[in-house]
């Protein structure tokens, strides 16, 4: 198959949802349907147990670091489908918003029940800063929840997007008859049974017809096709380039547990979704169908196994072809490296490849030779953006609690942090560590793993920091600047980039700074340009 053939054969998407809105069983519903796994329940769940707090490798394990459920592939229609799993669980959103970064579309799964939660509004924002092409599925339609139209209203509001459905319910809960399909226009009756992996669809082509009544019965009838007329009334035409562009957002209902309208969205996506795209590096915009090599790490993936301290670094192929066993540029430390194994993820199973094409993600055997972000090339020298810190939220000094070990404890924190399990802040006024974290179970699996995997422990010291910073000044020699240096001594950072960042106490106290020093720009986050 010729190189371009390939490039277009392939979507890579995330799912992206709030815990508990139904995304493991979504995804494996999926694989369902791709035929890569034969029964239902082969996919791990990975949500945090309550009660297992004392064994963090049960933390990590149900945290999903199985790696089956982080990259998952399958072929659908002559389709490669590459799905990125995140984690729902908002300690572990940072990952999350990595992810982001490699994904050419995302789905978004709500609850009909709940509707749009916090952790979905923060994730769908960073989507839409990068105009990265969104289809909603709104799931569990076999329970009762609140009303299609209300719900439609919720997203646009609350998300900001402007949707249009591509399917409609059939009433819902107990009332909850199927679905219709507007896409390609049939109807598709749920039966309750969810032993039945597929159901059948039935095409009607005229709502008006007769027989829409004798299936449905009448009242659920004349209500569909007056929800239906509404939805023509209200929602703009389905436009492939507006979704393309992220100024469109297609909506599917379904029940996924029930294996119930996953059909009709993958049949959608399949046929809409965008090819692997162009990616920005802070050199040029590179496109995928270029013959040289290029891609980025956007994960790492630590073992929990001590005996074999191997890492996955999980590579996003970006343009060209990655072949196993050839030099490829390691930009950050310009040197060649060889890659033996390389590993493809398949449904459950991971296997070695020889070529993988730009859109799929290869995940690399890693000794400790990468950090996020990092940039393989065949020569050129290339940075992509575009995997940014964020403000951590919770903030402690890391003291060593054995002195002999310190050359340990430096090595375990600098490898933890370049796998991006929290961030580092070094005091600019006596060089204490401060680590910072979205989640305060990081912690626990920081210290955990530091004395686990590196012999090394550490005690941790609670901290008074509201946000931490990046300073930007409009001009670096200025008499403002100078002042702010001098009177906010107490408060300024390194993070491990070497970047300025001022750590402030209370939102009151980063309001009064911002007025006092005009000139200076505080970023919540590490990326800006």
């Amino acid at each position: 198959m010729s190189f371009l053939k390939e490039i277009n054969r392939r979507r890579t998407f995330g799912i992206i949802s709030h815990p508990d809105a139904g995304k493991t069983t979504l995804t494996e519903k999926l694989l369902l349907f791709g035929g890569a796994i034969q029964e239902a329940g082969a996919v791990k769940s990975n949500k945090i147990k309550k009660g297992a707090t004392s064994d963090f490798m049960e933390i990590e394990r149900q945290r999903g670091i199985s790696v089956a459920t982080s990259v998952l592939a399958f072929e659908y229609d002559g389709i490669k489908i590459n799905i990125l799993d995140t984690p729902g669980h908002k300690d572990f959103a940072e990952d999350t918003f990595r992810t982001l970064t490699a994904v050419d579309s995302v789905i978004v799964v709500i609850d009909v029940a709940k509707g749009v939660e916090e952790q979905t509004e923060k994730l769908v924002e960073v989507c839409r800063m990068r105009n990265i092409p969104i289809i909603v599925f709104i799931n569990k339609m076999d329970r009762e929840g609140k009303d299609a139209f209300d719900l439609l209203d919720e997203i646009e509001q609350k998300l900001g997007l402007k949707v249009v459905p591509l399917s409609f319910p059939i009433g819902m809960g107990y009332d909850f008859k199927g679905i219709y399909n507007i896409w390609e226009k049939n109807v598709n009756l749920f039966s309750g049974d969810s032993r039945k992996d597929i159901e059948e669809t039935i095409e009607i082509d005229d709502l008006s017809s007769s027989e829409l009544d004798k299936l449905i019965g009448e009242k659920a009838a004349q209500t569909l096709r007056e929800e239906v007329e509404l939805v023509e009334g209200i929602y703009p035409e389905f436009d492939k380039d507006k979704y393309l562009n992220g100024e469109l957002q297609p909506v599917f209902f379904g029940s996924a547990l029930n294996n119930f309208g996953v059909r009709e969205l993958l049949d959608c996506f399949v046929e809409i979704a965008p090819k692997p795209r162009p990616k920005h590096s802070e050199e040029r915009l590179v496109q995928p169908d270029e013959d040289k090599f290029s891609g980025f790490v956007f994960k790492i993936h630590a073992n929990m196994d001590p005996n074999h301290r191997n890492r996955l670094a999980f590579i996003k192929i970006v343009s060209g072809e990655f072949k196993r066993n050839a030099p490829y540029l390691h930009v950050r430390h310009n040197k060649k490296l060889k890659f033996s194994s390389p590993n493809a993820f398949f449904a459950e199973k991971k296997e070695i490849v020889d070529i993988s094409y730009p859109g799929d993600i290869v995940g690399l055997q890693d000794t400790g030779n990468f950090k996020i972000g990092d940039t393989l090339t065949e020569g050129e020298i290339l940075n992509y953006k575009g995997v940014p810190s964020f403000s951590p939220e919770h903030f402690r000094y890391i003291n060593n609690a054995d002195p002999l070990k310190s050359k340990q404890l430096n090595k375990g924190i600098d490898q933890l942090m370049d796998e991006g399990v929290a961030q580092l802040f070094t005091l600019e006024l006596n060089g204490r560590k401060i680590i910072g974290t979205v989640g305060a179970l990081q912690y626990e699996v920081i210290q955990y793993r530091l004395e686990h995997e590196y012999g090394a422990k550490c005690t941790y010291e609670n901290l008074n920091v509201h946000k931490a910073c990046w300073v930007e000044p409009s001009d670096p020699k200025s008499d403002e600047y100078k002042d702010f240096l001098r009177v906010k001594q107490r408060f300024l950072a390194k993070d491990k980039r070497g970047q300025l960042v001022f750590l402030s106490d209370s939102s009151f106290s980063l309001q009064m700074t911002q007025q006092k020093y005009p000139s200076i720009t505080f970023h919540l986050t590490s990326e800006f340009d």
